[in-house]
């Protein structure tokens, strides 16, 4: 992996953590998202305009299939991310798909696109799943399975969270191909595909317009912020990924829960400092294993 790409997956992850931090502490639903999304439409026109204004009418079929298939792909990523979270438990739902999601991208790049990867790489990205587990919670996942009604939210959480990190590589893996092989700009790319995430969450939004309006009051801030911030650590792995193999990009973004371990780890309400950094040394390791292999 270039230098350069490792150097921006590193921001991508210091970015991501700090937007995560900022939604967690919104404790919002698919209504925040909403919000976000029409603060990011606002937000980011000045640079989607400059950058669009010739690029956006060469555009064929095939760019604005990707532009809608991002939204989509984005869109039931979230919504069911968030549904795993009301069904079970955020330590069962969470590590599975932040560890499974990078995980099936690289199969997908290795076995579909035709990258290549070292012994070094696979003990790379080995050592990324690992760390996520880790901090997520370990092995105490598997003491929550005595009880019949916990055992059951946590086949529930297994469910959610392999599945939520299905989409996670299915986004991954299009968005990547975008840009990789469209050479579709990631800014434009992720701006535009805002519209079609927008468009979805909408009728969540209109639902309920007294909630929505309440909500929106209590959480601008941190819609704005989340707005503001979070296309930034995306559009940088984008970016990475036209210099680097996608096996080796997705699974090195978790270097944010690497960030988020030591920033901002209290608000995974795990309790297990050391376990965290645990996996945070261990998602550190597979990091530099994936830039050197």
């Amino acid at each position: 992996m270039p230098l350069s790409a490792f150097a921006l997956i590193l921001l991508a992850g210091i970015v991501h953590a700090s937007w995560n931090i900022a939604a967690k502490k919104a404790n919002g639903d698919a209504r925040f998202a909403f919000q976000s999304g029409v603060f990011m439409a606002i937000v980011w026109a000045p640079v989607g305009i400059a950058l669009g204004w010739r690029v956006v009418p060469g555009w064929g079929l095939r760019e604005w299939g990707f532009v809608a298939l991002s939204g989509v792909l984005h869109v039931f990523y979230y919504v069911i991310l968030l549904r795993g979270y009301r069904k079970s438990d955020l330590t069962v739902v969470y590590p599975l798909a932040r560890g499974s999601g990078p995980l099936l991208s690289s199969l997908v790049a290795i076995l579909f696109l035709g990258e290549r990867i070292s012994l070094v790489g696979v003990a790379g990205i080995a050592g990324v799943v690992l760390g996520v587990f880790l901090v997520a919670g370990g092995p105490g996942l598997w003491r929550k399975t005595h009880d019949p009604a916990q055992r059951a939210r946590v086949h529930k959480g297994i469910r959610y969270g392999v599945l939520t990190g299905a989409f996670i590589a299915a986004y991954t893996v299009a968005d990547s191909y975008a840009v990789k092989f469209l050479a579709m700009s990631p800014i434009l790319l992720d701006y535009f595909s805002n519209f079609v995430r927008v468009g979805l969450l909408l009728p969540a939004a209109l639902h309920d317009r007294a909630a929505t309006a309440r909500m929106w009051r209590a959480q601008w801030k941190y819609a704005l912020l989340v707005a503001a911030i979070s296309p930034v650590s995306y559009v940088l792995v984008l970016y990475a990924v036209q210099q680097a193999p996608i096996s080796h990009v997705a699974p090195a973004r978790e270097v944010s829960m690497l960030f988020a371990a030591l920033i901002g780890g209290h608000l995974l309400r795990e309790g297990d400092r050391l376990l965290r950094l645990l996996g945070a040394g261990f998602i550190a390791a597979g990091v530099v294993a994936l830039a050197l292999g």
